[in-house]
């Protein structure tokens, strides 16, 4: 597990389109299903680490919230299925399904979304106003598997409530920090190679 911080993609960003399918359904998700959402959240997470198995829960809770409220959200899988077995469609399926996520799962095959994004890490959040700016990356919260601190969400929430309350989301941001997303032999960004 090589330990490894969001690259922390400039602020104001236009969200990258995508158009992959969900684990769950099957059916194609694409950013524009997003087109009618307030603020628009993606997360890219995968199965099989523990930085992810560690807030599982609060992820599951905060798609519950703020799905309620307007907001759209997403997670993308984008590791190496074929040396990851783990974070396969398959066992994604049965993850998302455990969870009971209410957001779309979805499977990034080529690695292409999760590059246009420069996610670096899992998990690691990228949060979209209105216009598809990016106003948020960074961590959920200050928790970390070992660290004794309790899993609020509080960095991210914060973020998501200044957007749907009309404030500006506070520009003091931390990296997330997690596990390396799990590139192709050949496929790494050239900024991780």
């Amino acid at each position: 597990m090589a330990l490894t911080p969001s690259t922390m993609l400039a602020l104001g960003t236009k969200a990258p389109a995508f158009d992959l399918p969900d684990v769950v359904s099957g059916k194609k998700v694409s950013l524009e299903k997003f087109s009618g959402s307030k603020p628009f959240l993606v997360m890219f997470i995968c199965q099989h680490c523990p930085y992810v198995q560690h807030v599982k829960s609060e992820l599951a809770r905060l798609g519950k919230d703020y799905m309620a409220k307007g907001v759209g959200v997403v997670a993308i899988s984008s590791n190496d299925a074929a040396n990851y077995p783990e974070d396969a469609p398959g066992k994604l399926k049965a993850f998302a399904q455990e969870m009971k996520f209410t957001f779309p799962l979805l499977y990034d095959e080529t690695q292409a979304v999760a590059k246009a994004y420069s996610a670096a890490c899992t998990p690691d959040f990228f949060l979209f106003d209105r216009k598809r700016e990016l106003v948020y990356r960074g961590q959920l919260d200050d928790s970390r598997p070992g660290n004794g601190k309790a899993v609020t969400g509080k960095d991210l929430r914060a973020a998501l409530d200044a957007l749907l309350e009309g404030r500006p989301v506070h520009d003091d941001q931390k990296p997330s920090i997690g596990c390396n997303i799990k590139w192709k032999k050949g496929q790494e960004p050239a900024s991780f190679a």
